[in-house]
């Protein structure tokens, strides 16, 4: 059963940052994808950043230059560092894994299979 938890989320004033944390366990396919999605009160969920077993990413146009996906395998567990946050960045964020695909789908979320519950982030103006 595959399960991942997310954590590291809160609230932090403009301009500041933060480090989501996403467990995964029990995906056995060494060929995955693995994303961050986000969903704003009254607004459709959106790709926020995406990863692949290469370490091929793909990053939203809004958070571009302001955060970072990575993983660490040995930890099976991956992070959105978020940097110079803004008022419009507060959401629920949820952690997303499937198989592997190409770059493109990387913010396609159709194609994951399995999510997290989310963590929130509200940044304060």
């Amino acid at each position: 059963q595959v399960q991942l938890v997310e954590s590291g989320g809160g609230s932090v004033q403009s301009g500041g940052s933060l480090r989501l944390s996403c467990a995964a366990s029990g995906y056995t396919d060494s060929n995955y994808c693995m994303g961050w999605f986000r969903q704003a009160p009254g607004k459709e969920r959106e790709g926020v950043a995406g990863i692949d077993s290469d370490g091929i990413t793909r990053y939203a146009d809004s958070v571009k230059g302001r955060f970072t996906i990575s993983q660490d395998n040995a930890k099976n567990t991956l992070y959105l560092q978020m940097n110079s946050l803004k008022s419009e960045d507060t959401a629920m964020y949820y952690c997303a894994a499937g198989p592997r695909a190409g770059w493109w789908l990387l913010l396609t979320q159709r194609w994951y299979k399995y999510w997290g519950q989310g963590t929130q982030v509200t940044v304060s103006s």
